[in-house]
């Protein structure tokens, strides 16, 4: 997917990440921090199951790639940890407050770096964030407020 700015509004609070030479990332990707660098969604080694692998994302999530690093590059890049972003997902319904997660890719085997799915209630430890716009009619669109769990403790449940 070629890079994408998907901020629409809000505070993005940005962190410097380092990213590893032989990694790429374009803007718009989901990121998380393993160890000590940035990497895009589709990184995560497989958890066996698309709600394993969600939870391991959740977990270690840095935020929305606002800068890309590619192949052999070796400076750090800005990740947004807070904000509104636009990100693609299968033809739904969404209604304010519901908890998105990242999606996983056709064949069952890794996330997609751009793109999201209604991850349902009760289910916080998938979650990098929340509905901000009703979607009444069926959209493959969704405004999604985005919480790193890195920096300010992701998705949590309401009270």
């Amino acid at each position: 997917m070629a890079d994408t700015m998907r901020w629409r509004y809000g505070e993005t609070n940005p962190i410097v990440l380092p990213v590893d030479s032989a990694t790429e990332i374009e803007i718009g990707d989901l990121v998380w921090l393993d160890t000590d660098d940035a990497k895009p969604a589709s990184d995560v080694s497989d958890q066996l199951s698309e709600a394993a692998n969600q939870e391991y994302f959740h977990d270690r999530f840095a935020g929305v790639a606002m800068q890309r690093s590619g192949s052999g590059d070796t400076d750090a890049i800005r990740v947004a940890t807070t904000g509104v972003f636009e990100f693609a997902c299968a033809s739904g319904t969404f209604e304010v407050g519901d908890l998105i997660g990242a999606t996983e890719a056709a064949g069952g085997t890794e996330l997609e770096d751009q793109t999201t799915v209604a991850v349902g209630s009760g289910n916080e430890n998938r979650a990098i964030g929340r509905c901000t716009r009703r979607v009444a009619s069926a959209d493959t669109r969704v405004l999604v407020d985005v919480v790193s769990t890195v920096m300010r403790g992701g998705p949590q449940a309401a009270a």
